[in-house]
């Protein structure tokens, strides 16, 4: 009897993996995430799917990633006297490696 295997993940032909990712997140938190966990927290593209920051992690930086968790992070409300701005809101994403890779972000 055999089992049936889930499609792949649909990746996104439009983003090439140097244009997923926008920036490493380097703070406290992400770097005893990356020391303890090997989980590394990326800012990525609002458009990239949890496939598309897979692809990029692991050509860009030679490396396996066993899971991703993306969060979708609203703009922070700023004041300056009468007016109300907002930051834009940006996707997170905070890649898990398998535990023999490591990414040398300094």
């Amino acid at each position: 009897m055999a089992v049936p295997v889930p499609p792949s993940p649909a990746v996104n032909p439009r983003l090439a993996p140097h244009q997923v990712l926008v920036r490493p997140l380097l703070t406290e938190k992400g770097m005893h995430r990356a020391t303890r966990h090997n989980a590394y927290s990326f800012e990525v593209v609002s458009a990239a799917t949890k496939a598309d920051v897979r692809r990029a992690v692991e050509e860009l930086f030679n490396v396996k990633v066993e899971k991703i968790a993306v969060q979708n992070r609203l703009g922070k409300t700023r004041r300056s006297r009468m007016k109300r701005t907002a930051a834009k809101p940006w996707k997170k994403a905070v890649v898990t490696l398998k535990p023999e890779f490591k990414i040398n972000l300094f």
